[in-house]
């Protein structure tokens, strides 16, 4: 039986010294690593426009383009901003560490390099990659507007339709910028202020000509040491509720009732909301499982996001 091949790890290079380019990359393929060279920056863009490597490993110091723009440059581009790099500069450069963090590099080794160290950061580095691009495809199968930022409000990715969600309300904006619109940044910022408290959550009005439109911003969870997770509902209450009353079969007061279990409210929530009872909602909501042919609230959700995607 033959097996699939299984997918080989991929390091780029980039230096401008033969020394060190043999010296990597003699060290790199010998742990079973796929090496690319770049002995420039406009060599390392040139070879990330055909192939997107797991990780580069980036001279700070080069002639031409330097490593920091180059690594500008891969954030800036969509196929590769979820790259890790890691800078390798000299041992006196410490101002080189400071601006490598600041265009997007994750971590640093200093010249000469130890190569025990060096494989070591390179496997964290392209374990944790994996974890979040599989993390973010998985929430965008799933249809979910979620968005993640470091304990700062820096961002860090989100879903595409948190991107479109966001850029309703800050038009042109996308995440391949690298950074939230202000008001956003800054609701974030309050919103983590909260951050021992799950389900905290604050809107941002933008509604024009008479609209009611809003997003609410709810923390889920720490997601990791230093990334927090964010849902995001886009409140449209009047278009939302006539969306899945036509296009679900449903009575008005049922269309409101299945609306706010979308927004994730509860139903005493709701019944605040509604001004009904939370008994009252709890009738609606069993025609509304009957209706739709589901058994749980999830699978009810799941269903009016589908429904209210204008």
């Amino acid at each position: 039986m033959n097996d699939a091949p299984s997918h080989r790890d991929t390091v780029l290079v980039v230096d401008d010294q033969p020394e060190s380019l043999r010296m990597l990359t003699d060290t790199l393929e010998a742990s079973g690593i796929t090496v690319l060279v770049a002995t420039s920056g406009q060599g390392a863009l040139d070879l990330i426009a055909h192939i997107v490597p797991d990780l580069v490993l980036m001279d700070a110091v080069m002639p031409g383009i330097d490593g920091f723009e180059t690594t500008a440059r891969i954030k800036a581009n969509p196929a590769s901003r979820h790259v890790p790099v890691i800078f390798m500069t000299g041992l006196t450069e410490s101002e080189h560490v400071i601006e490598g963090f600041e265009v997007g590099g994750v971590d640093y080794v200093r010249k000469p390099v130890n190569v025990h160290e060096l494989l070591a950061r390179v496997r964290v580095h392209m374990g944790h990659a994996r974890v979040v691009q599989a993390s973010t495809v998985g929430l965008d199968a799933t249809g979910r507007m979620m968005l993640s930022t470091d304990m700062a409000g820096q961002f860090l990715w989100c879903t595409p339709l948190a991107e479109r969600a966001i850029a309703r309300l800050s038009p042109g904006w996308a995440r391949e910028t690298g950074h939230l619109p202000p008001q956003v940044r800054q609701a974030i910022e309050r919103l983590l202020q909260r951050s021992d408290t799950p389900g905290s959550s604050l809107r941002i009005d933008f509604g024009q000509n008479g609209e009611e439109l809003a997003l609410e911003f709810v923390l889920i969870a720490q997601y990791r040491e230093n990334e927090v997770l964010i849902r995001l509902n886009q409140v449209d209450p009047a278009g939302d509720a006539v969306r899945l009353q036509g296009r679900l079969n449903l009575t008005e007061r049922e269309a409101e009732v299945l609306l706010w279990i979308s927004y994730g409210k509860s139903n005493a929530d709701i019944s605040d909301v509604l001004e009904i009872s939370p008994r009252t909602v709890q009738k609606h909501l069993e025609r509304i499982y009957e209706k739709l042919g589901v058994e749980t609230r999830a699978a009810a959700a799941a269903i009016a996001i589908r429904s209210t995607e204008v």
